[in-house]
């Protein structure tokens, strides 16, 4: 009977992100009627391309990878990870230690499966991406979720995670750079929370795969780096930073003192071997895609599309009244928010449905990133800048004389 409840949660949980918005988008596209998507981090539907350079090595490999790999993947691309691993200030990290995916999805789900019975929870923030809360709850867990504070440049609030750390918890996951805010976490927090998780000896997942999409100058910080010693896990791919979503590649990596861990590491081992092995052809782009980030860094530098878009979409939101946001500084999401007050809004899924009826333009409200109280939502900026315009002026116009019925 338990197993089943935790299986109508979960469909709960997918409910969130994929319910009746999606179903009236999908309704009304299959009406003939043209949506406007800025619901989905896929690059590939909005003119980005991939490298010239990766299609022609994917091509030339296909032929080269056509039985199984080991289960962990290809020696070539593990190898590749560690040095950039390495490059990152990563140690304990062996060729052994890395798993290569079907993108990071599947190996997040995996590495849940492995660990949770029912009953342990896992901390993780809100807002989220929110694959991490519904694998936590398809692996028999708990996801309780912390709190990532707006305030403060959506960092996560340490002290409410402190609160939150019951005799139940075996691991923190941490989004950084964060989707769907597009926060970048700074030494200090990630400090503060290595000193809380090895406090209670909780297992650190950390969630990077858009560690080469960041702005301004910044630099990010990998979370494992600051904790040598510690178990952690640390999750990258190059469907965002290479732009090939549909390729499916993706790694984790373990390092730290994995002594305590043999059990867990020996069911990630099973896992992996049970679906034989991830994607090869794919795999075979690791270790070309790790040594080219010219083309990424071009991208979200002055000048570049990723770049130029966050800023033509934060003004134009800024612009519209009863709407703030806080500017990202990495990925390309921002979490806009509502005036509840001026709009009426007491559901935002609603408001969500509102604008894809009237405006035809489809975003996911902030529920679906399991941000309780109804006031934001989330727009994906990977739209050139005279699309992101008009997007900005139907929804100002829009939202000029709406409130939401009680």
């Amino acid at each position: 009977m338990r197993k089943f409840e935790k299986s109508v949660k979960l469909n709960n949980v997918c409910y969130d992100i994929r319910g009746p918005v999606m179903d009236e988008a999908n309704r009304m596209i299959a009406n003939g009627e043209e949506i406007l998507k800025l619901n989905i981090g896929n690059p590939a539907p909005f003119g980005f391309e991939a490298p010239d350079e990766l299609v022609q090595i994917m091509s030339n490999n296909l032929t080269l990878t056509e039985g199984y790999s080991d289960s962990k993947g290809l020696a070539k691309a593990r190898q590749a990870i560690v040095e950039y691993d390495k490059a990152k200030n990563i140690v304990n990290v062996t060729e052994d230690d890395v798993y290569t995916g079907n993108g990071v999805s599947e190996l997040i789900t995996l590495s849940m499966q492995g660990l949770l019975d029912y009953g342990d929870e896992i901390l993780v923030p809100a807002p989220d991406y929110p694959l991490w809360t519904a694998s936590v709850t398809l692996a028999g867990g708990t996801a309780v979720h912390y709190i990532c504070d707006e305030s403060a440049n959506w960092y996560p609030d340490v002290e409410d995670i402190a609160k939150k750390i019951t005799p139940r918890t075996k691991g923190i996951v941490i989004i950084n750079p964060n989707n769907p805010t597009g926060a970048l976490y700074p030494e200090d927090v990630l400090k503060q929370i290595v000193r809380l998780a090895e406090m209670h000896d909780l297992i650190i997942f950390a969630d990077e795969i858009y560690d080469r999409l960041v702005m301004d100058g910044k630099k990010h910080v990998s979370i494992a780096s600051l904790a040598p010693e510690h178990l952690c896990i640390t999750f990258n791919g190059l469907s965002k930073s290479h732009l090939i979503a549909g390729y499916r590649v993706g790694w984790m990596s373990i390092s730290g003192d994995k002594k305590n861990a043999s059990g867990y590491i020996e069911g990630i081992k099973l896992l992996s071997s049970m679906r034989l092995c991830s994607n090869v052809p794919a795999q075979s782009l690791i270790a070309p895609a790790l040594s080219m980030m010219e083309e990424t860094e071009k991208l979200v530098q002055p000048g570049g599309r990723v770049y130029e878009q966050r800023e033509c979409i934060v003004n134009l939101l800024r612009d519209i009244p009863g709407i703030s946001v806080v500017k990202p500084e990495a990925a390309f999401y921002c979490f806009p928010k509502m005036d509840m007050k001026k709009f009426n809004i007491h559901d935002d899924e609603r408001f969500a449905l509102d604008v894809l009826r009237n405006k035809k333009i489809l975003f996911t409200h902030g529920g679906g990133f399991h941000w309780e109280t109804p006031d934001h939502f989330r727009i994906v900026y990977l739209p050139n800048k005279e699309v992101l315009t008009q997007a900005a002026t139907e929804l100002k116009d829009f939202l000029e004389d709406y409130r939401q019925l009680d």
